[in-house]
């Protein structure tokens, strides 16, 4: 399985709403042994824990679909799994999506193109700006003091439900872990 967060490379993006994916991505190689895997054609940072694929593209949002589509094709991986910042959802929500469409999301969009919509997505809901206009520098600032206090409890519901996908179906997964919203429900 190919495990990918998405997010933004360096240190500016590195707490912001948009990098939820790569937040995670952190939690599961804290709790698993890896190795990284070097590469220069595979455009991210790779690791392999077990049986397992870890990747954080580093093409920037917009074209981490290149990233994946390399580690896919290298490995001929068949199951992938993408987690994304979810603007429709409200902040802390957990839910999980088979296929579909990328909702004017860049990286999902890049990655649809790439390797087509058929792979589980992990969908973590970052809310949305009242304006519009507003949406970019949303994505693109960090968590407000209030989300911050919930972040990490966030971030290890969605690495225990990622886990959890070695052994359970996706579906059964998320049953057990979605969250509609925090405080959780």
């Amino acid at each position: 399985m190919l495990i990918v967060g998405l997010g933004n490379p360096g240190p500016a993006y590195a707490t912001t709403r948009h990098n939820i994916g790569f937040m995670v991505i952190d939690e599961l190689l804290r709790r698993n042994t890896s190795t990284p895997i070097k590469k220069a054609s595979f455009e991210g940072d790779l690791h392999k824990a077990g049986p397992h694929y870890y990747l954080r593209p580093l093409t920037f949002m917009n074209l981490s679909g290149r990233s994946i589509a390399a580690v896919k094709n290298f490995y001929k991986i068949d199951d992938v799994v993408v987690i994304h910042d979810d603007l429709d959802l409200p902040f802390g929500a957990l839910r999980f999506k088979h296929g579909g469409g990328h909702g004017g999301h860049n990286g999902l969009k890049s990655t649809d193109i790439s390797i087509s919509k058929e792979y589980l997505r992990v969908r973590m809901g970052i809310s949305k700006p009242q304006e519009r206009s507003k949406v970019i520098d949303h994505v693109l600032n960090s968590f407000s003091k209030d989300e911050q206090e919930h972040l990490s409890t966030w971030i290890a519901q969605a690495a225990d439900a990622v886990g959890s996908l070695s052994q359970e179906s996706w579906e059964n997964v998320a049953s057990k872990y979605s969250i509609k919203k925090f405080p959780l429900e």
